[in-house]
Order: structure tokens, then C-alpha cells, then sequence
């Protein structure tokens, strides 16, 4: 602002052929003009605004105080008294005006005035004797402003308001709030909050009948006496990662940090290591609701711009691997930062400086492709985005809720949490919601393993997930689809089952217990994604993930023998149903063989319709019978 007064009075010794003439202004409007300008240096706008209507009032062609009082409201982002002023301004001497068409320009792209904002840069553009800088400075905000236009033509979003909702006093405060990340359930919101504008510590409110309780400070030892924020809440409740600056054990400037959640609170923080941090700088954690892969952004060399998104994937043993740069189709030579994937795991919202976009720090929205590939970033235009700086934006469960951080009129102090509907077209996947435990069928105790869910269609991994150490888990489908869902475990056979899912609503919850069966002797797993046509045996292509679970099975456990059983209903002859039986479990022989199982360890046997498990007089009945399993014949010692 000090550099815009000084800009003012510069300006005024350029048009000596202008009608406007500073050297004629009352010397008690501009002795007020020099007290708003000592003023404006402090940041006190509203005071300096109110002496600069002073001055106006005493001399009401002071073109200066005009332009002062225009930009001191730009600062308060109020666009629409800036845009007032600068014309009133404009009005006394427009050639006077001409070097502050870019800074009206700016306040009109403020208030999505973007043609007028365009015509405002070209007028500016059109100085014969601009500066390289002041020149460069134009065409920047020209290519943002039609960007914006052209994109309002290409979107037609006419019937969209963008209305954010206040969270209210349970969640603000006069203190400023950021950061919001939210529960699968959306029912727990954990937020960063900066009590009396000093070091950054985690509260969190509950959703309950709707509203949000009084916020309060994470229990346990999480929050220290330095600064924790950036933080990321695990889908299921049971995790914190966050960021730590200038903690005695980090590797860098900045860090990432997990917390656990236990009957004592919140642990003390971890640094998450050397293979996740560097020397440089780590922040903006985004956990997948599998808690299998990890996004954040960070500074490290080797990437394409300032600030890169990366990715690290979580082992079956838990180690994370080495992160990986997500790659120039999302990174460029500007700033990718606050990475957040969604519930659906297949939808990043992350915020870009150097999309095509509006000029600052835009959000943007990339899907991940069948091929895993990531999409082309979509920005989420005007009013979402703005010509300022956007912060994080996190998008529920239910895939149309979406909260973020701003400092709006309705403010309680500094900056205030929101929600927000999403239009319809940058939503995510509508998703399903699935959880369970996971248990030894014999002993019925918990077990801490792998679960998988995949795409049958698409044959796309669409989530890997590690249960707790009880064997409970929480993860979300995306809607639409069926799904093989497959549960490995060393020493049990696999689970596999297939959810017929494409029918069903979305936001539904479905709870599902999981046995694992013990290898030994006689025990049986029934193959509920192995797939055939009506009275064939060729195998359709969708039982191929089922089918290389089980060889994996085979290699995993070299001495096991087993044989597989084919089953069928009762429509039909008898011994049609024999030898279809017969060569459908013959069928999966040959493909494991094929695979590199050795013969000598494979048998099949065809039962026919003599061993139902259901009744054959109901359709239900009769898909459980047709069927195909693995029995256990023997262990080799």
C-alpha cells in the first residue's frame, strides 16, 4: 500500500497536459491526505478511508484522494466501493487515470466483472511508452481475464449459486480457523485454530442433531507448545498426519507428523521419516481413505516448478515407499499445493498457480482414469475460484459438501470455516461406505490384514486398505459399479466376494464381517468371482482378478495341494449338469497350470447338482448352488 501512495504522487508529475493538476489541490485536503497515507503504512485502512473523505470533501476534484480512497477499500477486498472511487477518479481526468486502469481492472475480475475488466487492461495496454514490467503486468491480467471469460462461455453455470455457510460460533472464533478436514461419517471435523494469533494447535467439533459442538483442543499429547498445522484426518477417525515446522528431530525446514488415536487421546507425534521428508520442505498431507497412499507437496529438487504434489505408497508391512512426483499432467513450473484426495480415491482437488486459471492460487479437480492415469486439472471457476490466493478445500463423504477456509463479511474475527455446495460437475464419485471386521472363523479373534477392492469391469484397484490390529476396517466405493472383494492373509485361505453394487443408492452403508479360514486339511473357500456363461465353461474375463488371487495363494504357499470342486443348480439333465460341472473345474485347472502351478498339485472333480447348499427352488437359491471351490487336500511337510 506504502508503494501505491508513493505510485500516486509519481503519477500525478506524468500528464502535464492533463486537466487534473496535483500542485492546485487545498493544502488542508492534502495535509489529510498525509495523514491517511502514515495511516495506510500501518494497515489502518478504515481511518485513512475516512480522512481521505475529508480531504474530497474540501476539495472534490482531488483526483488522488480519489484513487487513495479506491485502493485503501482494494485492500479490504471490497471490490465494490474500490471500483466506485476509481471511477470517481476516472471521471475527473481520464487521462490521468490511464496508469490506474490495471489496478481498477483488478478490483472489477474482484467482483466477476471480467469483460469490463478486460476493457479496463486493454485501455491500459494501449500506453505507447509502458514499461517491460508494467507491460508484462498487463498482459498477465489480460490472459487471466479471459480465461475467465472464456470459460464462463464454456461452462454456462447460470443456475449455480455459490452460497458459503458460516460454521458458526461452536467452530469460529475472533481467532482465525483453517485447515478444516472431516470423518468419513462426517460427524467429527478437526480444523487448525491460532489462539491469539500465536502458535497453531488442533481443536474439533462433533456433529451432533445436525449442529457442531463447541469446538475444543485435541486430548492427548498431540498439541505442543510449537506449531502444528496442515493436518489431514484419516477417513476412519484413527489417524492424524499434519505438519511440523522446526521440530528438534526433523530433516527439513518442514515435516510431516503422525498421531494416533487412543483411549488416552492423541499420541505424541512421530516424524513420519527420512524416506517421507527431506531437508527441504513437507506439507499439506492427504491420506487415502485406505490409508494406502499419502499425497502431500513439497519444495525437494527434481520436481517441475516451486512446490510439486508427490505420493508415497504404505506397504503391506507398513513402511512407505519412496514418494513419487505425481507428474507434469498436474505439476507445472508454478506452485501445486493442499493436495486432497477424497473418499472415492479417485478424485484430487488441489489448488495451482500454474493452470490456466485466474491469476493466484486457483483450486483444481483431476480424476484418476481406469488406466490409473491422472486427468487433465479442471479449474473450478468463478465465484469457487477467485483473482486472490485460494487456501484448501476439503469435499465430504457425500461427495457435494465441501468446507474451506476465507475471510468473509461474516467473519467472527480473522478467517472462518465454511461449507459450500459443489456444482455438479466438479463433484466426485458418489460413493457407498463399507466396514466390518475381519476374524479368524475358528477362534473368532480380530485379525490385522490386507483388504482389496476391484473394479470387475474395469479390473481397476480401487481400494487397498489395511485393517486395524483388531481386524476392523472403513472404506468407500465409488456408485455405478460390482466389485471383487478379495481378503489375503498368510496362513488362511482368501475370502473373496462380489458386490453387486451398480443398482444401489449411494451414502449407503453396508457392513460386512469377514472369516478367514485356516489352511488345513478339508477346509474349503468357495470362489464367489469366478464367472462363466449360461451352460459354458470358458471363463469370462472378469474372473481373471479372482483367479490370480489363487494363484498367488499357490506360490505363496508352495507345499499346499488342492482340488477344485465344480457345482451346479438343478435346471436340467442330471448328467448335463455332471460333465458342465466337470469342465468348469477343469477350467480353472488349466488356468492356474497355465499360470505356472505344477499339475501334480491340482485336482478337479465335478459334483453336479448333487450338493446344494441352498434351496433350487428359488433363484437366490439356485446362484448359491452354482458354484465353484477350493478344497485344501494336503499340506506337503
Amino acid at each position: 500500500m506504502k508503494n501505491l501512495l508513493i505510485a500516486l504522487l509519481v503519477f500525478s508529475s506524468q500528464f502535464s497536459h492533463a486537466q487534473y493538476d496535483p500542485s492546485k489541490v487545498n493544502k488542508k485536503a492534502v495535509a489529510l491526505y498525509n495523514k491517511a497515507a502514515d495511516l495506510a503504512r500501518d494497515e489502518h485502512f478504515n481511518e485513512g478511508i475516512e480522512l481521505l473523505k475529508q480531504a474530497v470533501g474540501i476539495d472534490p476534484n482531488y483526483q488522488d484522494a480519489y484513487l487513495s480512497i479506491a485502493g485503501m477499500y482494494s485492500e479490504l477486498k471490497n471490490y465494490q466501493n474500490a471500483i466506485d472511487f476509481y471511477e470517481k477518479a476516472k471521471k475527473i481526468d481520464s487521462e490521468y487515470f490511464r496508469d490506474y486502469n490495471i489496478v481498477y481492472s483488478i478490483n472489477l475480475a474482484g467482483k466477476g466483472e471480467f469483460e469490463k475488466a478486460l476493457q479496463a487492461i486493454d485501455v491500459f495496454l494501449s500506453q505507447p511508452n509502458l514499461s517491460e514490467s508494467s507491460r508484462k503486468a498487463g498482459e498477465s491480467r489480460k490472459k487471466n481475464y479471459q480465461f475467465a471469460i472464456d470459460y464462463a462461455k464454456k461452462s454456462n453455470h447460470s443456475d449455480y449459486r455459490f452460497q458459503p455457510v458460516n460454521l458458526g460460533d461452536s467452530v469460529n472464533s475472533v481467532d482465525a480457523e483453517y485447515y478444516p478436514s472431516i470423518t468419513l461419517d462426517g460427524e467429527k471435523l478437526i480444523f487448525t485454530r491460532r489462539p491469539g494469533g500465536g502458535n497453531e494447535d488442533f481443536f474439533e467439533s462433533d456433529k451432533v442433531d445436525n449442529h457442531w459442538t463447541r469446538a475444543k483442543a485435541l486430548e492427548g499429547k498431540l498439541n505442543t507448545n510449537l506449531s502444528e498445522g496442515a493436518q489431514n484426518i484419516s477417513q476412519d477417525g484413527q489417524w492424524v498426519i499434519f505438519t511440523g515446522c522446526l521440530y528438534p528431530d526433523g530433516f527439513g525446514s518442514c515435516d510431516l507428523y503422525i498421531s494416533y488415536l487412543t483411549p488416552d487421546g492423541w499420541t505424541a507425534a512421530e516424524n513420519m521419516g527420512s524416506t517421507i521428508n527431506s531437508e527441504f520442505y513437507e506439507t499439506a498431507p492427504s491420506l487415502s481413505p485406505d490409508k494406502k497412499d499419502l499425497y502431500f507437496a513439497s519444495n525437494r529438487p527434481g520436481g517441475y516448478g516451486g512446490n510439486d504434489i508427490y505420493v508415497s505408497h504404505r506397504t503391506s508391512t507398513g513402511k512407505w515407499t519412496e514418494p513419487e512426483n505425481l507428474g507434469p499432467t498436474i505439476n507445472t513450473p508454478g506452485e501445486e499445493t493442499y493436495p486432497f484426495i477424497h473418499a472415492d480415491n479417485q478424485t484430487l482437488y488441489f489448488t495451482s498457480n500454474g493452470h490456466p486459471g485466474y491469476g493466484k492460487l486457483d483450486f483444481f479437480v483431476s480424476r484418476k482414469n481406469a488406466e490409473g492415469k491422472w486427468t487433465t486439472p479442471e479449474n473450478l471457476g468463478y465465484p469457487i475460484n477467485t483473482i486472490e490466493d485460494e487456501g484448501t478445500i476439503f469435499v465430504s463423504g457425500d461427495s457435494k459438501t465441501a468446507y474451506f477456509a476465507a475471510e468473509r463479511a461474516d467473519s467472527h474475527g480473522k478467517t472462518d470455516i465454511y461449507s459450500f455446495e459443489l456444482r455438479s460437475d466438479i463433484r466426485p464419485a458418489k460413493t457407498l461406505w463399507v466396514k466390518g471386521k475381519v476374524y479368524d472363523q475358528k477362534t473368532q479373534k480380530g485379525l490385522p490384514t490386507s483388504v482389496e477392492l476391484t473394479n470387475l469391469t474395469s479390473k481397476q484397484l480401487i481400494s487397498q486398505l489395511q485393517t486395524d490390529e483388531t481386524g476392523n476396517y472403513l472404506t468407500t466405493l465409488p456408485v455405478g459399479h460390482d466389485y471383487a472383494f478379495n481378503v489375503n492373509r498368510k496362513g488362511y485361505l482368501f475370502y473373496s466376494a462380489n458386490f453387486q453394487l451398480s443398482g444401489k443408492e449411494a451414502d449407503s452403508v453396508y457392513h460386512i464381517d469377514i472369516p478367514l479360514q485356516p489352511i488345513e486339511p478339508n477346509a474349503t473357500v468357495v470362489l464367489k468371482n469366478i464367472f462363466f456363461d449360461v451352460n459354458k465353461f470358458d471363463l469370462k474375463p472378469e474372473s481373471t482378478i479372482e483367479l490370480n488371487k489363487l494363484v498367488q495363494l499357490m506360490k505363496d504357499n508352495p507345499t499346499l495341494n488342492v482340488q477344485i470342486n465344480g457345482h451346479t443348480d438343478n435346471v436340467g439333465k442330471a448328467a448335463d449338469n455332471q460333465v458342465l460341472s466337470e469342465n468348469r473345474a477343469k477350467s480353472v485347472v488349466a488356468y492356474l497350470t497355465g499360470a505356472g502351478i505344477a499339475a501334480k498339485r491340482l485336482s478337479f472333480k465335478g459334483w453336479g447338482d448333487s450338493q446344494p447348499v441352498a434351496d433350487n427352488k428359488l433363484e437366490s437359491g439356485r446362484a448359491q448352488n452354482r458354484r465353484t471351490e477350493v478344497k485344501v487336500v494336503s499340506i506337503q511337510k
